[in-house]
């Protein structure tokens, strides 16, 4: 099972950024050729990009992905060429089903089978999370709130109460498919304990990671999707209960638990790495 607690965006325009990436120790480097890079810096960045990815000494423990700009071909014909340490790809804005399996064309074409990382991030895009969700390259949705909240012309507020419905569905569209879901990014770097309640909201909601847009937002994101020790004693117990029982009802700490108990107790061991 591959962890990804946590997703670093990297402005693809810099290279000494690109490189000590890895020290982040985040869970997935997503080199990133859209919202990070200007309009007039593209070309820079996509060879900035190739630069790292092709160099033999650049093999992180991490993820390596490229979340591509609004002209996927183009981002594809250089960070893909040749010999390249790259894992995946995003793919930003993503409204159809269509649009996964033609940029997936596009890295077979030049030599690579990719899956790719689904960005859902509009109207459109939410409507069609689970055809997207279940396109055969698709291997994670990520929901995106501020180019949704943007899209639909609604202000930020509490608990990002304006994209609930769209954070909700983009995680049910993957759990459907049988796919990961990444939570969408926390703006406000300078804002730990902001940061660390959206990440509670996050693993509350069933989200297997959270996109993060600073090196100092991993540690705290790592911290809340660790559970506390009372937590892991309480799924041990279950899992204990569970096996004496055969997989039948148990009972643990005066209360009945089967079957979706079982299961909440199996992830958060899973979270706990054991």
């Amino acid at each position: 099972m591959t962890t990804r607690r946590s997703l670093l965006f990297t402005p693809g325009d810099r290279p000494e950024r690109l490189r000590s990436a890895p020290e982040t120790g985040a869970d997935v480097l997503c080199f990133d050729l859209e919202d990070g890079v200007a309009p007039g810096e593209k070309r820079a960045a996509r060879e900035s990009v190739h630069g790292v990815l092709s160099d033999p000494d650049f093999d992180p423990d991490a993820e390596v992905c490229v979340r591509l700009s609004r002209d996927p071909a183009a981002d594809v014909a250089v960070v893909a060429d040749g010999d390249v340490r790259l894992d995946a790809v995003m793919l930003p804005k993503t409204e159809s089903a269509t649009a996964v399996e033609q940029v997936a064309d596009l890295l077979a074409e030049a030599g690579h089978r990719l899956p790719v990382f689904a960005l859902v991030e509009t109207a459109r895009g939410v409507l069609a999370a689970d055809r997207i969700a279940a396109a055969e390259p698709t291997a994670v949705l990520c929901f995106g709130a501020e180019d949704l909240t943007a899209d639909l012309g609604a202000a930020p507020g509490p608990g990002r109460a304006e994209v609930a419905y769209a954070r909700q569905r983009t995680l049910v569209a993957a759990r459907a498919a049988g796919i990961a879901a990444l939570d969408a990014v926390y703006v406000d770097y300078g804002d730990e304990a902001g940061l660390r309640d959206d990440t509670a909201a996050t693993v509350a909601l069933g989200y297997d990671g959270k996109a993060a847009i600073h090196p100092d937002q991993i540690g705290p994101v790592h911290d809340v999707f660790a559970p506390d020790p009372e937590r892991v004693a309480w799924a041990e117990r279950v899992l204990a209960a569970r096996d004496e029982a055969d997989g039948g009802v148990a009972t643990v700490d005066g209360e009945m638990v089967d079957a979706p108990i079982f299961a909440r107790a199996e992830r958060v061991l899973e979270r706990a790495g054991q």
